[in-house]
């Protein structure tokens, strides 16, 4: 039925467009009525399901008759319901009625694509449509609009801001006059830029951090000679001011640009003296550091002036031997000063100047000194706003966490109250819109004069990053909390855009920018920056494709990048292989499934399970995610996945003991016990497999060395339970000692020194890296506090384990020793008789095992086979699936 419906509309379409054809009709005669039944058809077409089959209808009808205008229209608008970003159809249509004054279809046809998402060509062109019709009203309101998704118009944002300016509505005037500077800069075209620039001084001249970004951009994009002259024209603002503190900072930036600006020295020399029109020394202080003499490096001279001019009657300064100190009085060269721990102390200025620090009455330090501890301490925990300000104005502006935890702890708050006051504070550094971060510096903070928006906040902290994928983390929290129509979004999407404009070899930053390019652009179509090249083409041109997909650190983009090969790469399932063991996830398991792809599956699980110690977190993953029904339908052994997840979890324990990889070791570690014990896996398989394979299982648990005996207990009772008569290796040697443990006095001692080593050194250590990391702030994101608490349980459980063993064991007496037969303390010579060659073997206990020395223990599976056997005994035995054959050709006493 479905199919005959397709077949009918197809049909009608087809129709159309032989009678548009032969009746040639004209252009005068089409009306929106026309279009609107042509609307009905194409709803149909979605009904019918036929999009495909009449789009290839009308592109090939194209091909004969560019200028249909049924095949335009209709294959335009399945093209936009498919989300395509090809509009030339409907481009190419509205044009044809352009040309002839159309006016009231080229307004039907703009809307009709609206209907589909915001268009850079519609809304311009439905913008004229308004102009011609003298419709300023809805010409203005497209305008705005069309500005919000294209950011290179600069010329429309100014004419808005013009008309908010006559309608005296100068807020949002300002807005768009910023909007339309950052384009103009962009655009490069000066003299736009420096019109605007005069407006915002006249509208909205305080907002002097908003300047100095528009600075900055011109500087790169145009020239710092320009940069310079608009810091010229609203240095003239301030000064008229007299805001010398502004003044000063303009001037400074401007002779960053040309030091040899003979006019910027002459001005910042007259706004010190008009800042410090009442200090005694100041023509002196002008002379000695040479100032206003052009032969000598202007910022030398700026920072000898501020140095020299802070020391004056009644300011503090410090010294870093006699702390906090006030100058009583300057005469000629000799300055008198009241220390704390040195009143009336006098010094020559030179010394002055070369000794000591000049601190502003509201300096931290300062106020440490002068006010009672309680004051300072009340004032510090009920306004941490005020004691941030203050704090971080007294390291001129600039300060991290660290250096405000160093000013008040211990002094005015303790440990303690830290915890508690810092965690507040970083929620206030974080959210309150009067501080904000250095640009090139995330963790250092600084307290804004002007409350700083969201997008800027983001933006600064978006340049300050220095990782990649760091940035686009960003990006996706301005988008959670912005749109696309911020300047700010616009300088941190180019940041991707370009990895893509011309690129000699495909990086990582290649590829994920590519992805991140296509994502945001799934969302905002008008964002497209047209590349013109596809993901085949991309793919192809990567060296190292297992290399870049591992370096891509966002696991969503890495989804993105398996979902554009499959569709895009021929051998998608080989590829999907390749980089399985980077990707971690069942999405790769079920697309392989799907595809029934059971041969590469097969060979993947094999491969992972083959070689679990190259593969060691991808095969965890499969053993804890992948069905047993789904493992044995790809033929593999159970009882082999979990001998190798035995072997793993002693590899694991070893290898924390040398500290080698311990992060990882552990994450593994926790992950196969979670498994084996806590799930129960192993207990379930032992409770339905033969003594056999319970006698291989158990007898490799026992020698996993640092596993908590209380595991390996619980299970040897739980297969007691099911087989009573079961025999455990070293079992008669365990009922004669009584449930202890042969050592030696050797080992002993270093097992009770090892545990006094735990206790009194790594755990105190350990709990003091654990209050280091909760200063850190929230735990929950706290890696510092993760891993130290992971080290404290490990510690805790280490500890608990040699206290057991050390209650367990029985020191070995040496005139026990019973070398008539094998048996502990005893070394005996084996002789192979399957290679010829003797081997000698150290009999000894667990703690002294060392198997390397072919030192083993009395209670492993193979000395339970040569235990109380006499010289000249013939022995053959197997133990997993080995086979053995000895004859004891001596037994003497070890050294020990």
């Amino acid at each position: 039925m479905a199919e005959k419906l397709a077949e009918t509309t197809a049909k009608s379409i087809s129709e159309l467009l032989n009678e548009e054809k032969w009746t040639r009709a004209t252009l005068n005669s089409y009306t929106i009525t026309n279009f609107k039944e042509l609307d009905t058809l194409i709803e149909q077409v979605f009904r019918d399901e036929s999009q495909t089959e009449v789009k290839e209808l009308c592109d090939e009808h194209l091909n004969h008759t560019k200028n249909s205008i049924i095949a335009l229209y209709v294959s335009g608008i399945i093209a936009l319901s498919r989300q395509l970003v090809d509009d030339s159809n409907l481009i190419t249509l509205i044009n044809i009625f352009t040309d002839n004054h159309k006016w009231n279809i080229v307004e039907y046809l703009c809307n009709r694509i609206l209907e589909f998402g915001e268009n850079k060509f519609a809304l311009r062109t439905l913008s004229e449509c308004y102009d011609h019709e003298n419709e300023e009203a809805k010409k203005y309101e497209v305008w705005e609009r069309l500005i919000r998704v294209d950011y290179d118009e600069a010329d429309i944002v100014r004419l808005i801001a013009e008309k908010k300016e006559k309608e005296e509505n100068l807020e949002e005037a300002v807005e768009y006059y910023k909007k339309a500077v950052h384009r103009y800069v962009s655009k490069k075209l000066f003299s736009n830029v420096r019109e605007i620039w005069h407006k915002l001084i006249e509208y909205s001249p305080e907002e002097i951090d908003f300047f100095y970004h528009v600075d900055k951009k011109v500087e790169k994009a145009i020239s710092p000679d320009r940069a310079a002259q608009l810091l010229e024209d609203l240095y003239a603002h301030y000064k008229d001011k007299t805001d010398w503190d502004k003044s000063i900072d303009i001037l400074k930036q401007i002779l960053s640009y040309d030091p040899k600006n003979e006019w910027a020295r002459k001005e910042i020399t007259a706004c010190f003296k008009g800042k410090y029109a009442d200090h005694s020394q100041l023509e002196e202080y002008i002379r000695l550091s040479n100032l206003s003499q052009g032969w000598r490096n202007v910022h030398d001279a700026i920072a000898d002036f501020e140095k020299h001019i802070s020391f004056d009657a009644g300011n503090f300064v410090f010294h870093r031997a006699w702390g906090i100190g006030r100058i009583n009085s300057i005469k000629d060269d000799e300055i008198d000063i009241d220390f704390s721990r040195k009143r009336g102390h006098k010094m020559s200025l030179k010394m002055a100047v070369g000794s000591l620090t000049s601190l502003s009455h509201d300096h931290i330090w300062v106020l440490k000194a002068i006010w009672k501890k309680d004051k300072l301490h009340d004032q510090v925990k009920s306004d941490i706003s005020w004691a941030l300000k203050t704090i971080i104005k007294s390291y001129d502006n600039a300060a991290n966490m660290k250096q405000i935890k160093a000013e008040l702890v211990p002094s005015v708050l303790t440990a303690g109250e830290w915890t508690s006051w810092s965690t507040e504070a970083r929620h206030i550094l974080k959210t309150d819109s009067n501080f904000g971060n250095l640009p090139d510096k995330i963790d250092v903070f600084v307290v804004r004069e002007k409350p700083i928006s969201f997008e800027e906040k983001t933006f600064n902290k978006f340049k300050a990053e220095k990782s990649f994928f760091t940035r686009f983390q960003t990006l996706q929290d301005f988008l959670k909390h912005s749109d696309p129509e911020s300047e700010y979004f616009g300088e941190m999407f180019a940041y991707f855009t370009n990895f893509l404009k011309a690129f000699s070899s495909v990086k990582e930053e290649v590829v994920a920018s590519y992805l991140i390019v296509r994502r945001i652009v799934k969302r905002f179509p008008f964002l497209n920056p047209g590349y013109n090249f596809e993901f085949k083409e991309l793919f192809e041109s990567i060296d190292d494709v297992v290399g870049v997909f591992r370096a891509v650190e966002d696991a969503d983009l890495k989804r993105d990048f398996l979902e554009q090969v499959k569709r895009y790469i021929e051998n998608w399932s080989e590829i999907f292989v390749m980089l399985f063991p980077d990707y971690l996830s069942r999405f790769i398991i079920d697309e392989l499934e799907a595809a029934g792809e059971s041969e590469r599956l097969r060979d993947l699980f094999t491969q992972l399970v083959d070689q679990y110690k190259e593969y060691r977190e991808p095969f965890v993953w499969l053993a804890k995610n992948i069905e047993v029904k789904l493992l044995e339908r790809y033929e593999l052994n159970y009882e082999k996945l979990l001998i190798a997840l035995i072997h793993l979890l002693d590899i694991s324990f070893r290898e924390i003991g040398n500290r080698r990889d311990v992060s990882q070791n552990r994450k593994i570690n926790r992950q196969i016990q979670q498994m084996l014990f806590k799930e129960n896996r192993l207990q379930e398989y032992l409770m339905s497999a033969d003594q056999d394979a319970i006698s291989r299982i158990y007898t490799l648990v026992e020698d996993v060395k640092d596993l908590d005996p209380s595991l390996v207990i619980e299970l040897k009772h739980k297969i007691m339970e099911k087989y009573p008569s079961f025999k455990f290796y070293g079992e008669k040697e365990a009922e004669r000692v009584r449930g202890g443990l042969y050592v030696t006095a050797p080992s002993y001692e270093g097992k009770q020194r090892e545990l006094q080593h735990i206790l009194e050194v790594e755990v105190p250590e350990n709990s003091r890296e654990i209050g280091a990391a909760t200063q850190l702030g929230d735990l929950k994101e706290n890696a510092e506090y993760k891993a130290a608490k992971e080290r404290q349980e490990l510690l805790n459980a280490t500890a608990a384990r040699i206290k057991e063993e050390i209650e367990r064991a029985q020191i070995f007496d040496r005139n026990m020793i019973d070398a008539s037969k094998i048996s502990f303390g005893t070394s005996v010579k084996l002789m192979n008789r399957n290679t010829s060659k003797v081997e000698e073997f150290t009999i000894l206990g667990p703690w002294e095992s060392d198997p390397a020395r072919n030192t083993v223990s009395y209670l492993s599976p193979f000395v339970s086979k040569l235990w109380n056997h006499k010289k000249g005994d013939q022995l053959v035995f197997t133990i997993n699936d080995r086979e053995y054959d000895y004859e004891v050709v001596d037994i003497v006493p070890a050294d020990f």
